[in-house]
């Protein structure tokens, strides 16, 4: 005679995306791109209970210069936007929309570029999905439909190809405006590349544990001194300076920090044949990247006694993009490889005086636990566009995350 067994999940390192990911409410979505060789691509996405995969006929080196030419127009158009005769009130030269983080005063200039912008996203989003493979055709509909449909959607890129995917946008002919056209205003996004393993468990705790890993120098731009404070009163709070103290802390096996935020200069500098190296400093000269965090914790267990799992503001320029494929991995994917629950950072260089009010505004929100990663990053887009007409916000990119939320009694 047969008899049912009881099952019991007791681990379930994929989080429900064993086979095909649950589509529990109708409003997740996941693409997948991964190459089938050095160069081909292929595309699978999953959502709405249906799922379609075919190959790309963009290769991976176009795809990844596409991306690096979008960080790079809006770096130029946003950031370095000039006041050519002083027409804005400023010196003739200056940066106005660098400035200040409320441009309401410039208003008619940020949606001229807001909507030059959103054409470039759309541009790159096509073009990735060009192609006349029926099975292309199928996926491209779908997905398109998808992303302009009218209910917000939590999208999930696991991509070998990461581009800075809020940047991206649909049609905006399709949308009531430039701003609605961007990916990061209709909906969630994250990049994944997560590898999971069981860390220690953390007690139940009256306050977070957080650290503030910064520069001295910038210790009085913008609204600095007042995310301090706020780490300061609504957690405990460690602050380094040094940068031998920070990799001395992520050698050990146990850093039971809730939060990492990163007040610092992000660098990029050639690095030969592979191309651009980032590496983020302090108040001193040792340059922190992911080859030098990763030597500090080589030879740590993936165990269940082992913990390094903050989620990570890492407020430096140009930290939220990724390495190319097959080079050096930068900072914040090494991070997530050792297990932080995610990683939010600028894809381009930011105006320090608009990366502190972004990070008054994100820590604000984080620590009261009441929101998600995802659904915050998202309503910090929607805020800057309809109360200061700052596109800037879109900069930020989730890596991992979108459901990370402080929670005292995990």
């Amino acid at each position: 005679m047969t008899a049912d067994m009881a099952v019991e999940t007791v681990r379930d390192p994929a989080h429900g995306y064993t086979g095909e990911p649950p589509d529990r409410d109708g409003t997740e979505l996941r693409v997948i791109v991964t190459r089938r060789s050095a160069e081909e691509l292929q595309i699978i996405v999953y959502g709405q209970g249906r799922w379609f995969r075919a190959g790309l006929e963009i290769g991976t080196t176009e795809l990844w210069q596409l991306g690096a030419r979008l960080r790079q127009l809006w770096s130029d158009l946003v950031v370095r936007h000039q006041s050519p005769d002083g027409s804005y009130g400023d010196k003739v030269g200056g940066y106005p929309l660098s400035e200040r983080a409320d441009l309401s005063e410039l208003a008619t200039v940020t949606e001229e570029l807001v909507t030059r912008l959103a054409r470039e996203g759309y541009n790159l989003l096509a073009t990735m999905l060009d192609g006349y493979d029926p099975d292309l055709e199928k996926a491209r509909d779908f997905l398109l439909d998808a992303l302009t449909g009218p209910n917000p959607l939590r999208i999930t890129f696991d991509s070998e190809v990461q581009l800075p995917w809020p940047m991206l946008a649909v049609d905006p002919s399709r949308c009531a405006g430039p701003w609605e056209a961007f990916l990061g205003y209709r909906h969630q996004v994250e990049q994944n590349d997560q590898t999971f393993w069981d860390h220690a468990p953390t007690a139940v705790r009256d306050q977070a544990t957080t650290s503030l890993n910064k520069d001295t120098a910038l210790d009085e731009v913008g609204r600095a001194p007042e995310v301090c404070q706020l780490l300061k009163d609504q957690s405990r709070l460690i602050i380094r300076t040094q940068g031998k103290e920070l990799l001395d802390a992520l050698a050990a096996e146990i850093l039971a920090e809730d939060l990492m935020y990163f007040w610092c200069h992000g660098h990029l500098s050639d690095n030969g044949n592979s191309g651009t190296f980032l590496s983020v400093r302090l108040s001193d000269d040792e340059h922190v990247d992911g080859p030098s965090v990763s030597a500090r914790r080589r030879g740590i267990p993936r165990t269940p006694q082992t913990r390094f799992k903050p989620f990570v503001l890492l407020n430096a320029c140009h930290t939220g993009r990724a390495g190319a494929p097959n080079a050096l991995k930068h900072l914040g994917q090494e991070l997530i490889r050792m297990g932080a629950a995610g990683v939010l950072a600028p894809q381009i260089d930011v105006p320090q005086v608009f990366a502190a009010e972004y990070a008054y505004g994100f820590l604000e929100s984080y620590l009261a636990g009441e929101r998600t990663a995802g659904e915050i990053s998202q309503s910090l887009v929607r805020d800057f566009a309809e109360k200061y007409h700052n596109p800037l916000a879109l900069a930020y990119s989730l890596n991992c995350g979108i459901d990370s939320r402080l929670d005292l009694a995990s």
